[in-house]
């Protein structure tokens, strides 16, 4: 995925382009400075540019607001990305559909995930989803008539991943936190994505042989080390293959957003022309 982007880049910046990425954080979060450090390597690695925005945790939503219109006006940005969650005092989804849907790289709009969901329309497909199919596919893991777990039902990641299965004619299981018996669904579950949002909350005992895990989580531990969702150790011992962390998912994610910032500077210059 870099390389293709990395040769995109270069035909870009011969016709006087160079893709740009405007990301906007608010406040200190531990995982979101780990992303984003990852994500300004990864830019550099790819000629890239990226323009980092921080704000305190107790910004007005008004000049966060007030930021995205600049950049969504702004045409030498090219794409955009809003860490989240964001504070309680900001309105979450007022902040994302704010975003034009054509620099919406994350895939966080309501535009984007319409074309989640229909397979139509403006704007990108959520990352983290898109990556977990694209770890699939260069495994080639079939997941015709297979059983599919999705453990989390959050716009970001669990309902837009749970269609993505299904288009690839998988039966999909929505797990959350009423789900009833939640570790024999899970074990019952060929392929396992894990996108609860708490550290190492899956042990060895959630997981059964054969099975393919998508571990979606980031989180810094007691240790100040990186981890995911699921017990790497413990479920490394059973099932048939797991993605690490750091270094999986989250690395791929980052490639499907730096290969969508490239594809949106293609479109904006075929626009202009």
């Amino acid at each position: 995925m870099q390389q293709r982007s990395k040769e995109a880049v270069e035909k870009l910046r011969k016709n006087g382009v160079t893709p740009c990425l405007a990301t906007f954080r608010v406040g200190e979060n531990k995982s979101d400075l780990s992303y984003e450090k990852g994500l300004l390597k990864s830019c550099q690695s790819l000629d890239i540019m990226c323009e980092r925005k921080a704000f305190p945790e107790d910004v007005a939503q008004e000049e966060l607001l007030r930021n995205i219109a600049q950049a969504n006006e702004d045409p030498q940005i090219h794409g955009i990305l809003v860490f989240r969650p964001l504070p309680a005092h900001i309105d979450q989804a007022q902040v994302e559909n704010a975003v034009n849907p054509e620099k919406d790289v994350d895939g966080m709009t309501a535009a984007s995930m319409a074309h989640a969901f229909t397979g139509g329309g403006p704007g990108f497909l959520p990352c983290t989803p898109q990556a977990c199919m694209e770890i699939l596919d260069y495994y080639q893991i079939d997941c015709k008539g297979k059983k599919a777990a999705v453990i989390g039902r959050s716009l970001v990641v669990g309902k837009p991943a749970a269609m993505m299965l299904v288009e690839r004619n998988a039966t999909v299981t929505i797990c959350h936190s009423k789900t009833e018996n939640l570790r024999e669904e899970v074990r019952d579950a060929d392929i396992v994505l894990a996108a609860v949002g708490r550290a190492g909350f899956f042990d060895g005992s959630y997981f059964s042989p054969g099975q393919i895990v998508l571990d979606v989580g980031i989180h810094v531990n007691a240790q100040g080390k990186l981890c995911g969702d699921v017990d790497q150790t413990g479920a490394e011992a059973v099932v048939e293959a797991i993605t690490p962390v750091p270094g999986g998912v989250g690395s791929v994610t980052t490639s499907v957003l730096l290969e969508h910032v490239v594809k949106a500077a293609c479109a904006a210059v075929r626009k202009s022309w």
